[in-house]
Parts: C-alpha cells; structure tokens; sequence
C-alpha cells in the first residue's frame, strides 16, 4: 500500500542523514538529545526524578486522571539518547492510553557495557512497584531500548519479581549478532541503519561478553511466562528479523503476542507522530493495546 507524502519526505530526509559523515559519540548525544527543544506535548506534567537511584523524566497527563503507568526504556544502540530525546514520543502515547510514563536514563555504552543498562532498568522498575501496582503497568521501549524491555522482563522473571501486565516493543533490537535474514533483505530498503555494522555495534555494548548471550541479545533467551506483548515494526528495516524471529519464539513459548508490521516504514517509525500519519495511528494502536490489556477500573457508586 502506498504511503502518504508526508512519510515519503521523511523517508527521503532520514536517508540523507544517514549519508553523512559519522560524528563524534558526545556530538551525536547532544544532537539526539536537542529533539527536546522542540514543545513537548500539552496538557501534561513533565518532572525530573530519580527512580531506585536512575534518573529519569515523569510525565503525567492532567486532563484526565491517568489509570496506567509506561515504563519506558529509550533507543540509540545504547550509546546515545536519553529521556530527553523520546520524552515526546512516550509522553503523546501516554496521554492516549491514559498513563502516566516513567523514561528512564540508563547508563551508555561505551563507558557503561552490559550489564549495567540492564541493571539501571531493574532498579528502576523495582523502585517503581514498590509504589505502583505492576498490573497497570506496561514495559516499553524502542530499538536498543526494546531490547532491554525483553532483557528486563526475562531477569525479572527468573528473580520472581511481579511482572507487568503488558509489554510494547517498537522496532525491538532483540539479535546483536545481525543474524537476521533482513539485514541483508532490507538492506536497500532501509533509510536509517547499516545491517553491516549491527554487531560492531554490538560489540560496543557487550564489551567481553558474547554477542549470542540471551542476556544481550533476548532474542535467544527462554521467553516462557511473559506478559502479552506488541511488537511494531516498519517492513523496510533492515532489523525486521529482529521483531518477526522475536514473535515467533514467542508464540511457541506461549506468550500472547501481536506483530503489527507497517508496510513502507521504518525504524521506529512512530517517533515521527507529529509529522508522519502513519505513526500517528501506531501510537494510537499502541495506546489501544494498553487500554485493552489494562482496563481502567470501575468507579464505585457512592
């Protein structure tokens, strides 16, 4: 199906970006992270936090009194981004679902290898439960940051922590060795990512250990006993494979899973909701998924 013109000129824009010359770690972070000069949306509540000692950004919607939580865990090849860079993305799908949304700031790569994101995103979750019921609760994350939503919930799971009641993953980065058949397949299809640097850059977050581990790459973890989960990927990524393979394995453990694929797209397709209608009705298909997992509790007559 053909897409909308709008996301044809963001295509075109993503893939003259990626053309250019490879920049500095700390000026792509500060690049990455000047996506929050632009407004955030209205009608929330953005406050800075620590959470079980992780920074982080808190948005609560203040139009109607938010039922849910989203605990959200950023992208960028666990080298760059922040919750500054998604914090409009997460805080526009938590004001559909009706949520409050915690963004978390682990620690990067290189400085910080595996498992130290991981950790941060135990920490935080653990020290968000304490006070927030984990069935209204929906993991998240994008690309890296999907990644170590699965990470996340399968160490929570062997430790017999409380699970949360849904997981969404958007273009997860679930196989750090690149072994998919996309990252040939898409190759020329993708405007953002090189398939022939997944596991360089893998090895970057990994630091000694290897790329196969379930613990770096969930993808080949035991996947039993997890939440029902959404999985949104774009049909021109080259980490297609990534999200297709995950679902899969999935179902066969028994998880409830929904893959929604959109034809045309691209990586993390929906971060572009204010520019590109097709991600606008990503996120409002994510923000359904959350409202059906996590219904909203009935008011008691007075």
């Amino acid at each position: 199906m053909p897409i909308t013109r709008r996301a044809r000129l963001v295509r075109r824009g993503l893939r003259r970006l990626a053309s250019g010359d490879e920049m500095p770690l700390e000026q792509a972070r500060e690049r990455m992270d000047q996506i929050d000069r632009l407004p955030r949306p209205l009608h929330a509540e953005y406050v800075d936090a620590l959470v079980g000692g992780v920074p982080a950004i808190v948005a609560t919607p203040t139009l109607v009194p938010p039922t849910r939580h989203l605990f959200y865990i950023h992208g960028g090849a666990y080298v760059v981004g922040s919750p500054r860079s998604h914090i409009a993305m997460v805080a526009n799908l938590a004001k559909r679902a009706s949520a409050t949304a915690t963004v978390i700031e682990y620690r990067l790569a290189p400085e910080h290898v595996y498992p130290a994101a991981i950790e941060d995103c135990l920490a935080a979750y653990r020290a968000l439960v304490a006070d927030v019921d984990p069935a209204v609760v929906t993991i998240a994350g994008d690309s890296a940051g999907g990644g170590a939503a699965l990470s996340t919930l399968c160490a929570l799971r062997d430790a017999g922590d409380p699970l949360p009641a849904a997981a969404y993953l958007l273009s997860p980065w679930t196989d750090l060795t690149g072994s998919g058949e996309s990252v040939l397949t898409r190759a020329a299809a993708d405007p953002m990512i090189d398939g022939a640097k997944i596991a360089e850059a893998g090895r970057v977050y990994a630091g000694d250990v290897s790329l196969d581990d379930p613990g770096v790459s969930p993808l080949f973890a035991d996947l039993g006993g997890l939440p029902p989960m959404l999985i949104q990927t774009g049909m021109d990524e080259v980490l297609l494979s990534d999200s297709t393979r995950l679902a899969e394995r999935a179902r066969a453990a028994g998880v409830d899973v929904t893959l929604d694929i959109a034809d045309g797209m691209w990586h993390v397709y929906p971060a572009f909701a204010r520019l590109v209608p097709e991600a606008t009705d990503a996120l409002v298909r994510a923000a359904v998924f959350m409202r059906n997992r996590i219904p909203a509790p009935v008011p008691v007559a007075g």
